[in-house]
């Protein structure tokens, strides 16, 4: 088991490149990191790391190694939980990152349903809505809304939002309810500055089958989902957001769909993680569930 347990520690410090996000991943200390590591290399007779103030990184052998290792810890996995996905066995820490537009009661509610299924992972979740880095914050997988950025990172469909044009009944009192692409010149917006390229993003719609964008000049500009979606309801104007965000002010009539004809297609919703090989199981059945999940939650406004 020490040996198994070297080789795991050694694949999390190969990832992260630095000893002291290796043991808070694992929740262990660093000295019993370095330990291991200068154990593992001492039985192998070869040096693993290039070690700098800065950073640590494989030297040669330890590339080779690392191949050899990530296959070894993904036959494992393979072989410990081929028969027992009830979540009385499996154990560990899951760090997941989600959009703040998913950070919706439902869908924490979901959350725990899964948390009780699998008693012995322990989930750490982030709540972000910028670009995160996974491998190097030491984050198992993020959830996130619309095309992504080409990356070396896994991106796996989970779902696709449905995206939705609304405003407050009193801001359409005051100003009308634009029936057409053109009559929206004449309406405030509420703009949202994207964290992952920090530019606004634009409104989609649309039109005789094409898609159209439109960006508002005239309002406020947010960079957080719960955030706009407040200003929406505060009646600043006019927001476009996934239908998960917005499906309990639809519902009590603090918010009201406009432009309903002209609904954009809807937005993708993916899960990210680091690599194919190695993934632990406590991510897989993360992965799997998700996908369940998804299937579930808020059917009008996220189809599966």
């Amino acid at each position: 088991m020490e040996l198994l347990q070297s080789m795991r520690l050694f694949a999390r410090l190969a990832e992260l490149g630095s000893f002291t996000k290796a043991a808070e991943s694992l929740d262990i200390g660093r000295p019993q990191v370095t330990r291991y590591i200068q154990e593992l290399e001492s039985s192998l007779g070869v040096r693993l790391f290039q070690r700098t103030t800065r950073k640590v990184a494989l030297t040669p052998e330890g590339e080779r190694f690392y191949q050899r290792v990530q296959e070894i810890l993904a036959e494992i996995t393979a072989a410990t939980t081929m028969f027992d996905r009830t979540g009385a066995t499996l154990s560990g820490r899951l760090r997941v990152d989600i959009p703040t537009a998913f950070a919706q009661m439902d869908f924490i509610r979901s959350l725990r349903e899964f948390t009780d299924t699998y008693p012995g992972i322990n989930m750490i979740l982030g709540v972000t809505d910028r670009a995160v880095d996974l491998v190097g914050e030491g984050i198992d997988c993020a959830l996130r809304i619309g095309e992504l950025p080409d990356s070396t990172l896994i991106a796996r469909p989970i779902a696709l939002a449905t995206m939705v044009t609304c405003a407050a009944p009193q801001y359409l009192r005051e100003h009308g309810t634009p029936a057409t692409l053109d009559e929206l010149a004449d309406h405030r917006g509420v703009n949202f500055l994207s964290g992952q390229n920090n530019r606004t993003l634009p409104w989609q719609f649309s039109v005789d089958g094409k898609q159209q964008t439109y960006v508002s000049h005239t309002g406020i500009t947010v960079t957080e989902s719960n955030a706009y979606v407040q200003c929406g309801v505060s009646g600043f104007g006019i927001i476009q957001a996934p239908g998960i965000t917005v499906a309990e002010h639809l519902a009590s009539g603090a918010l009201v769909e406009i432009l309903q004809p002209l609904r954009p297609a809807p937005r993708p919703v993916s899960l990210l993680y680091p690599s194919r090989t190695h993934l632990p199981a406590q991510v897989q059945v993360f992965i799997e569930w998700l996908q369940m999940r998804f299937v579930q939650l808020h059917a009008a406004w996220v189809e599966g």
